[in-house]
């Protein structure tokens, strides 16, 4: 009898600790099913719940030499998944002087009314 209890509170803890990981896991980092699916199956399946939710649905570690928050930078809203990063240097160039063209088309433009106001 006492193996039953001690089975009986190891699954309650995996459970309460499975449902507090899925309510505090954010929506992006739910793998193979959305979080709202998640926190149903935990609630409703309890034991084997807990057991899919570690293996199927946790996100998955973060590898060594990132942050906590999986970003990589100082500024984790250019570490979103699905942002565009040019990977060709020529694309960079080319961005780069149309800014320049962009800012300096700005500085003529500028020059060209402040004689207007005085």
């Amino acid at each position: 009898m006492p193996i039953l209890g001690i089975v009986g509170v190891a699954l309650l803890v995996l459970w309460v600790f499975c449902l507090v990981d899925v309510i505090t896991t954010s929506e992006w980092e739910c793998r193979n099913l959305p979080k709202s699916a998640w926190l149903l199956i935990v609630l409703l399946v309890p034991s084997a719940g807990s057991v899919i939710w570690l293996i199927a649905g946790r996100p998955r570690p973060a590898p060594a030499g990132t942050t906590v928050s999986g970003a990589t930078s100082g500024y984790p809203e250019y570490d979103r998944p699905g942002r565009h990063v040019a990977t060709d240097p020529e694309d960079d160039e080319e961005f780069l002087r149309r800014c320049r063209e962009r800012a300096e088309a700005q500085r003529r433009e500028a020059a060209r009314r402040r004689p207007e106001r005085e």
